[in-house]
């Protein structure tokens, strides 16, 4: 009996992920490998042939490619900044994690009200005399700006969750490294690139790869801000499933964004790879 215990413990975890998340993604690979019945690359092809296709992935890939380096930089310093407080580190930690209580939806409309044509933005201009006339600014002539209020709004929405995790990896890496770089005459600089950061690969791993997840998941900022404007994958997904009523380019879109979120999974890991006796 005790050495059957561990395969006992393990088998609620194990039958919840086998229904609930096995299943279901072998019945979205059938889905998007078959139509009418027969296996086939249709759904692909239709998929691909499709004029928004391009401009969902390059839209999605630019997001990502922007988006994931800015929050790691911010994220660092919030949690450098953190981690050396003595006094109201909690109080900043909280602070910096508000966002991290906002859904999607709720950040992209709070975005909305501030780039919206009798938005927050154009009261500002005004006031100061930049524009005579509220303008525009996320017309469908301006696709760049809805691009731009999407990476700000997702920036300002999932800095924290970066944050959160690389304030854990900081408290782990012992101070005594920092200390004894320091008595060999390292600057703040030299001890930051040369220990801390190879120290903290694991939280960056970690860090990197929920955001890079996420971010190919972006979709309810981009429908607040933009609608169907500007294309992503994840909106492609929702327009093929529930408005033009194609399951299987759908599921094929789910398979696509499965890809690449797997693809970059795996260069980050392979770039940030740590050796196993390098770990703290």
């Amino acid at each position: 009996m005790p050495r059957a215990l561990p395969y006992l413990l393990l088998l609620p975890a194990s039958a919840f992920l086998l229904v609930f998340f096995f299943y279901p993604f072998g019945l979205v690979v059938v889905e998007s490998m078959t139509r009418d019945g027969a296996w086939t690359t249709g759904n692909f092809t239709r998929m691909t042939d499709h004029w928004k296709f391009g401009q969902a992935v390059w839209n999605t890939i630019w997001l990502t490619a922007i988006v994931v380096p800015v929050q790691l930089v911010m994220a660092l310093t919030m949690a450098s900044v953190v981690q050396k407080l003595k006094t109201g580190r909690s109080a900043l930690l909280y602070i910096f994690a508000i966002p991290l209580g906002i859904s999607d939806l709720a950040a992209g409309l709070i975005w909305l009200a501030i780039f919206e044509q009798s938005g927050f933005l154009n009261s500002i201009l005004h006031s100061f005399g930049i524009i005579d006339r509220p303008q525009l600014f996320l017309g469908y002539q301006s696709v760049w700006v809805i691009f731009l209020a999407v990476c700000l709004a997702e920036i300002w929405r999932a800095t924290a969750i970066m944050m959160v995790i690389l304030v854990a990896g900081l408290g782990l890496i012992p101070k005594e490294y920092n200390e004894a770089a320091e008595v060999f005459g390292a600057s703040r600089w030299q001890r930051f690139t040369r220990v801390t950061l190879p120290m903290l690969r694991p939280s960056l791993q970690t860090a990197l790869i929920l955001r890079i997840l996420m971010a190919f998941e972006v979709f309810a900022v981009v429908v607040a801000l933009g609608g169907t404007t500007l294309p992503v994958l994840m909106g492609e997904t929702f327009q093929w499933q529930f408005q033009l009523q194609d399951r299987g380019v759908a599921a094929a879109y789910a398979m696509v964004i499965l890809g690449l979120s797997v693809a970059f999974s795996l260069i980050v890991l392979r770039l940030l790879h740590v050796p196993k006796g390098a770990r703290v």
